[in-house]
């Protein structure tokens, strides 16, 4: 099975367990609110209590009706898509729209809590609503596009992109920027927007693209480079499922006189994005051990 997708399901199994405290949660609140108790004289006599009770029920209500709207989601899109197409961009923008809706709940929960009646006050402040939708608009649009994004099967976490004169491997998608990471390090933020109204190249969408290793060898190194490749090749059989095992080489870039700039390659699936890192962990680990042992040597 994909990681990816196990990694998703055992949060969403950690969830599902909160979701429980939540709802025996709500039915004790519930019941101290609505039923006939022995409380129910010190709540008439203290209101605030009584809305901060009230709130409380309204805000775990809304937060496990959003639960269940997306353990839903979630659920459907799990089980119709396929174990090599999972996305964690779908997570993500589900992710994203949990939190706009539970910040919504929360707010009218405060009103609650203070005694407001979230429809009049609403109503009240109109005019101040739509000068706020107005001063915010580049957000709103920002925030829409972001959700395109994350529900579009286009980019993904972790593809390597081309954006005008910048380029980098995407490390996040928020409501307002994609946020990438170029080859020396370096944090490049784009509104969403420019995104959407840019031409994108997108360099990981194969079936398979190239992890490449720059190392040098040092001219004085006993080591043929026959060798150097069978060992790093094998060290490759860990993961035979998701490398091409045939495609791997490695390759000559530069020769000087202290040292030759070598090159080792090969294929992997795109979209095994856990496996890509353990795999960039054991070959630099490999090349690290081969210099180490010939220097014991």
């Amino acid at each position: 099975m994909n990681q990816l997708k196990t990694s998703i399901q055992s949060k969403e199994n950690v969830k599902r367990r909160n979701f429980v405290l939540k709802l025996l949660l709500l039915i004790s609140l519930d019941y101290i609110y609505v039923g006939n108790t022995v409380l129910r004289p010190f709540l008439d006599n203290y209101p605030a209590i009584n809305n901060l009770i009230r709130a409380s029920v309204f805000l775990l209500s809304g937060n496990l009706i959003i639960s269940l709207g997306r353990f839903a989601a979630l659920r459907f899109y799990l089980k119709k898509t396929k174990d090599e197409k999972v996305q964690p961009n779908f997570v993500i923008g589900i992710g994203r729209i949990t939190w706009i809706l539970n910040v919504i709940i929360l707010l009218i929960s405060l009103m609650l809590a203070l005694g407001i009646r979230p429809l009049e006050f609403l109503t009240s402040i109109t005019i101040v609503a739509a000068a706020i939708a107005v001063l915010t608009k580049d957000y709103i649009t920002n925030i829409a596009n972001g959700l395109i994004i994350m529900f579009s099967d286009q980019l993904e976490i972790g593809d390597k992109i081309q954006i005008g004169k910048n380029t980098g491997f995407i490390r996040d998608i928020t409501l307002i920027n994609l946020v990438l990471k170029n080859e020396t390090g370096e944090t490049i933020i784009v509104p969403n927007s420019m995104v959407l109204a840019s031409e994108i190249v997108n360099f990981s969408r194969n079936n398979a693209h190239q992890l490449v290793f720059d190392f040098e060898v040092s001219t004085k190194s006993d080591l043929p480079l026959d060798e150097i490749e069978r060992r790093l090749i094998d060290k490759l059989g860990l993961y035979s499922d998701y490398i091409y095992l045939k495609g791997a080489q490695l390759s000559v870039l530069e020769r000087k006189s202290e040292y030759q700039l070598i090159r080792f390659q090969f294929p992997i699936k795109t979209g095994e994005k856990e496996v890509e890192s353990k795999v960039r962990k054991t070959i630099n680990q490999a090349i690290i051990n081969l210099f180490h042992e010939e220097r014991e040597a």
